[in-house]
């Protein structure tokens, strides 16, 4: 297990490369992490639904993702409250008292457990990861995603930090030393990670925390930003652009309170030709070339906030202008004429009106559709894919100068097309060339560089070998493999 001194210290990426080694050194290797809070999803090969990372770290492993690697999943609807996922199905609202209280937790724990037992006897070694820190003292009794399930599954920590935000000597140190004696023994080792600098300054600090936690350092990771794979939830938008720039086709996708799943634009993002940014600013949107409305946990409340800030105003303009204007998933619930919630799904509001561009109305309901799909472009025989993640039932008003977006191969349609405002509930859209080499080229003359984008899915297996290489290079490998041996 890779458990963390806090949150964002890289323990999602750090067991991805461990996938990935374990896979290059013939192992049969698979993610687990019990219980993930987090907007980023993805729907397995049997239609239900996980946190993007594990199904990130099972791509790294070369192995289809299964609910089995994340029974629960926590998507917050506000600050206050999270739809339960358990076992790839949504199993109703909670709030955070009423989830850290202990309502159904020991159901919940057993689930985890099952789910873990269930993978190991199908994978080794399973690469678990804990969940924010693993000294929350106040939420112990209740934890059953880091010790206590490090228990159970018997497995070895390795505690990682983060030297970059600071202080990770008292991190460290704290983080072993609040734990219980027998805890305190799981812990078999340390990753300092997002080191900057010349790393022999850091060869007295090693010793330092040797000395005072009694246990090895194995690696010390130095900071990267040119290895690029998922990232686990809007903690990362932080830290993206959020302003157009010249030479380049100017993407905006716009900054939502509870956006999900925007890893759909991971693709454009390393795209050459293509500056891609996230606003809120109505000024900054009306610079793009392109604008994507995104997902949302929250549709509802993130439109009402899209009318409060003018940005609703902003998307209107840019599509009565002619500009390209995409909605995908909440994005394309938006762009129609109203979205009710009769069974108050998403909160209090029964109905709202939406922006107005396309002749669509949205119901929500309480039963989600998760599946992965395969699709044809109106015009174009490329088969693409990619996934839905979704609650409510999407309608057309009216025909009238208004096309069907894809052709799924069970035979049904996706999403509405009317002049340059389109619709789908396509997660994974933009990872087909097919798609994105349409939507750029009537903007090819603004990038400096004519050089195409790369096939998405070669592009990020080369990613998932590079982060394996720069983690495997600067960690103890043979100690972590006698840790392996001894657990045997």
């Amino acid at each position: 297990m890779f458990a963390g001194t806090g949150s964002d210290v890289g323990k999602s990426i750090i067991a991805a490369a461990f996938c990935r080694i374990f896979r290059q050194d013939g192992y049969s290797p698979a993610p687990f992490k019990a219980q993930n809070m987090a907007l980023n999803s993805y729907a397995t090969p049997e239609g239900l639904e996980i946190g993007r990372a594990q199904a990130m770290q099972a791509e790294s492993a070369g192995i289809p993702c299964h609910t089995d690697m994340n029974p629960i999943l926590l998507k917050p609807n506000s600050d206050h409250t999270s739809q339960v996922v358990l076992n790839g199905k949504p199993a109703g609202n909670r709030s955070a008292r009423e989830y850290f209280g202990g309502i159904g937790q020991e159901d919940l724990r057993k689930a985890a457990h099952e789910a873990f037992d269930r993978l190991n006897k199908r994978y080794s070694p399973i690469v678990m990861e804990g969940a924010g820190s693993i000294s929350e003292l106040n939420l112990r009794d209740h934890d059953i995603v880091n010790m206590p399930m490090a228990a159970h599954a018997d497995a070895a920590v390795i505690l990682v930090a983060d030297i970059d935000r600071g202080g990770v000597f008292a991190s460290v140190y704290g983080s072993v030393m609040l734990q219980n004696e027998e805890d305190r023994k799981r812990i078999k080792g340390v990753i300092i990670n997002k080191f900057r600098g010349d790393m022999s300054l850091f060869d007295d600090g090693r010793r330092i925390i040797e000395e005072l936690c009694g246990i090895p350092v194995l690696g010390v990771i130095p900071y990267f930003t040119d290895i690029h794979v998922d990232a686990e939830d809007s903690v990362a938008l932080n830290r993206k652009n959020n302003q157009a720039r010249e030479g380049y086709i100017n993407i905006a996708v716009v900054r939502l309170n509870h956006i999900s799943n925007f890893t759909d634009f991971d693709a454009l993002e390393h795209d050459k030709r293509v500056h891609l940014y996230y606003s809120a600013d109505p000024e900054e949107l009306g610079k793009a070339d392109i604008i994507i409305l995104p997902g949302s946990k929250s549709t509802i409340a993130d439109l009402k906030e899209l009318y409060l800030n003018g940005m609703a105003q902003a998307v209107k303009q840019a599509a009565g202008s002619g500009k390209p204007v995409i909605g995908i998933c909440g994005g394309y619930q938006m762009l129609g004429l109203e979205i009710c919630d009769p069974y108050r799904t998403e909160g209090d509001s029964e109905q709202i009106e939406g922006l107005g561009l396309l002749p669509i109305r949205t119901i929500m309901a309480t039963a989600k559709t998760t599946r992965q799909v395969s699709f044809r472009l109106d015009g174009c025989e490329t088969v693409c894919h990619g996934y839905e993640i979704h609650q409510g039932h999407t309608e057309c008003t009216e025909t009238e100068n208004l096309r069907t977006f894809a052709r799924l191969d069970d035979g049904n349609s996706d999403g509405y097309v009317r002049d340059n405002v389109t619709g789908t509930y396509l997660h994974g859209l933009l990872d087909n060339t097919a798609y994105t080499e349409r939507l750029l080229s009537p903007f090819a003359d603004k990038a400096k560089t004519t050089e195409k984008q790369v096939e998405y899915a070669s592009f990020k297996e080369r990613e998932y070998d590079r982060l394996a290489e720069h983690i495997r290079r600067h960690t103890d490998m043979e100690k972590i493999y006698q840790i392996l041996q001894n657990y045997d």
